[in-house]
């Protein structure tokens, strides 16, 4: 399952969501979007889980909880059109 994270610190890291999303299962791949110019977070990533069923405990665990001072959107991330 591919779960869109937002509303991040700016200075939240990969291993961080790795480590916070590892408590609902395993996580395949983390990707924090950054600015092309300036190589800074963009505030929001994606993260990979293997399975549907730990991919939605992490959305309905983690979804509007803080994490680094902000209040956390998580959801199944919808594909690009």
């Amino acid at each position: 399952m591919n779960i869109y994270v937002g509303n991040l610190n700016y200075k939240v890291q990969e291993n961080n969501l790795k480590d916070l999303f590892g408590d609902f299962g395993t996580v395949d791949s983390v990707k924090i979007v950054q600015d092309k110019a300036t190589g800074r977070s963009k505030g929001f990533a994606f993260v990979e889980m293997p399975s549907d069923g730990e991919g939605q405990a992490a959305i309905d665990g983690l979804n509007s909880t803080e994490f680094m001072g902000r209040k956390l959107v998580v959801n199944q991330a919808r594909p690009k059109e």
